[in-house]
């Protein structure tokens, strides 16, 4: 089975995170934190830059890494390097996605989620949530 190597941005801002609803291929419609694949000739941390610039025209930091998820798909597998980041410059334009939105704690599961998102919420909602904003030990 293929394996697919990718990155993701959990941005947060004060007690919000922000998720974006896919808006093409085989999981169209799909919420997901934004990211992308990793190219050959860069860092984990370099791919994740890129790919928000480029998707949303947004500068971030990359923080802490959150977990790494391994998820068997039909058709492939995915091999996913999640990070908590913070936006530097720039208005989260949407270039590439159907529509996106700050969720709180009581909206996590507002949306439909990506399979290989859900392992994510789960933790995003033990550590970021249980803690005061901005605290990440």
């Amino acid at each position: 089975m293929k394996t697919i190597k990718v990155v993701a941005a959990v941005i947060r801002h004060e007690n919000r995170i922000f998720a974006t609803q896919r808006g093409y291929g085989e999981f169209k419609d799909g919420w997901e934190f934004p990211g992308g694949k990793v190219e050959p000739c860069e860092t984990e941390r370099e791919a994740l830059v890129r790919e928000i610039l480029e998707e949303l025209d947004t500068v971030i930091e990359v923080g802490e890494q959150i977990m790494r998820i391994e998820y068997d798909y039909p058709t492939f597998h995915l091999s996913m390097n999640c990070f908590w980041a913070e936006v530097v410059s720039g208005d989260l334009v949407l270039k590439e996605h159907e529509a996106a939105r700050w969720l709180s704690k009581d909206e996590l599961y507002s949306v439909e989620w990506l399979p290989a998102d859900l392992e994510l919420i789960r933790m995003i909602e033990e550590s970021f949530f249980s803690k005061p904003y901005g605290r990440t030990d």
